[in-house]
């Protein structure tokens, strides 16, 4: 399966990763990676828990320790102080402040950025959470705590957006609307790099990295993992994908 650059010479890439390996321990968590996540898009990093998925887009943002290979991102080295201003992230531990409302952690977080005010006021609006912007974080619903998470990694108009999981254990209506939202900010010009083990989030993506046990599988638009496998749909490829791969090995 071909990555990204191979679709057009002239397509500008978010992310190059070019045989990353990432240790922990005595054991490897993310094995001979090679990718290219094109700007611009709703790119999905897909597989199931605990194939690496979390260690590999640390790597990307710069957090991760015994990190080999190279990692680009916005033609900078993954970790560049100057990507501080450049990257928005969202990891599965939301990071937000329990003891202060939902107004005070925007507040609090645009005053680090040296972000206007104004913008996450705005947020608050896009992610739904105006009218709860008094009430404190320890009484928000889990997926109230996912918007507001969401809403504080944009807060610095990011060039890239990377979201680990962010709509785990929410709601199919709230799943949609982060979707579109994903949809409408790569229309802006963001790149989203979103990760998930739920393979029918797969058809919301324009591109695709499927992992496995720390490996890039496959990768490409929705439309060619299908078409390439003789498969209906991204869940039936993985496993055509998976069970080729095993009879090959």
């Amino acid at each position: 399966m071909t990555g990204p650059a191979a679709r057009s010479e002239a397509d500008p890439v978010a992310v190059k990763l070019q045989a990353v390996n990432v240790t922990r321990g005595e054991r490897r968590v993310v094995s001979d990676f090679t990718a290219a996540v094109p700007a611009g898009s709703v790119v999905g990093l897909l597989g199931p828990s605990g194939c690496g998925k979390s260690t590999l887009l640390r790597s990307i943002v710069g957090v991760q320790a015994n990190v080999e290979g190279e990692i680009m991102v916005l033609g900078h080295p993954a970790g560049d102080p100057r990507l501080r201003t450049e990257i928005g992230y969202r990891s599965q531990d939301l990071s937000l402040y329990d003891d202060l409302s939902v107004w005070e952690n925007i507040d609090y977080f645009s005053r680090l950025l040296n972000v206007d005010v104004e913008r996450g006021r705005s947020l608050l609006d896009t992610v739904e959470l105006t009218p709860f912007k008094d009430q404190r974080v320890d009484r928000l619903s889990g997926g109230q705590m996912a918007r507001l998470a969401l809403a504080s990694a944009m807060l610095n108009h990011p060039r890239l957006l990377v979201l680990d999981e962010p709509t785990v254990g929410l709601d199919p209506v709230l799943r949609r609307d982060l979707w579109d939202l994903f949809t409408t900010l790569a229309g802006q010009g963001t790149t989203l790099l979103v990760s998930s083990h739920v393979m029918d989030e797969a058809a919301r993506c324009e591109w695709l990295l499927l992992m496995r046990d720390g490996r890039l599988l496959a990768n490409g638009s929705p439309e060619q993992l299908i078409e390439a496998t003789s498969s209906r749909t991204v869940e039936d490829a993985f496993l055509t994908l998976i069970e080729t791969e095993d009879v090959v090995r």
